[in-house]
């Protein structure tokens, strides 16, 4: 079975004007669907069709297509959930005990995930992952994640991600990587957070 490019769950101006409407019109249905595309055309007729995101990204990315592709799906997929026109604030739940245990406070944590984010030369993503009773935070190159063998922490489970590709933000933010990365905080789906929690 093929891979299919998922529907957002908010239109395409909803996060605006943290993220505006063209930015993510073509994230979404050029980018995004591009990796869907190209995974697909990788894998079909080979033993790797029909098995999860999840296990391409942990247990075939020493395939260069997958872990390009494959990356691109299964983070692209995270990002859109994350993200919500009614987000920001301060993190609720569980994971606000967890951000609180592992970083001190909120305001530790954002500066460190501020940090990876800024600190990533070129183009990947920084991360929020639990790592059995605690946080961890990294950041990886390209459309690499922390469920690829090496990245991070190999027991690393995703909850959040920001995507400091320039597709990402540079119509609207240009070269302010900072600036992007403080509006996502505004636009944070923290319910959608400690959903990911195991």
């Amino acid at each position: 079975m093929s891979f299919t490019l998922p529907d957002l769950p908010y239109a395409h101006n909803a996060l605006e004007p943290h993220i505006d409407s063209t930015t993510m019109e073509i994230h979404h249905k050029r980018h995004h669907n591009l990796y869907i595309t190209n995974l697909n055309n990788a894998i079909e007729s080979s033993s790797l069709e029909g098995l999860s995101i999840e296990d391409l990204c942990k247990n075939h990315s020493d395939n260069i297509a997958v872990r390009n592709n494959g990356g691109g799906h299964y983070n692209h997929s995270l990002f859109w959930e994350i993200l919500s026109p009614n987000g920001g604030g301060d993190p609720t739940g569980k994971v606000k005990d967890m951000i609180n245990s592992s970083f001190g406070d909120f305001n530790n944590f954002k500066e460190k995930f501020k940090t990876a984010a800024m600190t990533r030369f070129g183009s990947g993503w920084a991360w929020l992952c639990q790592v059995d009773d605690h946080l961890e935070i990294c950041s990886t190159a390209n459309q690499d994640n922390p469920l690829m063998p090496g990245i991070c922490n190999d027991s690393s489970n995703p909850l959040m991600g920001i995507d400091v590709w320039e597709h990402a933000y540079y119509l609207n933010y240009q070269n302010k990587r900072v600036e992007y990365i403080d509006a996502f905080f505004n636009i944070l789906n923290w319910e959608e957070v400690n959903n990911r929690l195991k």
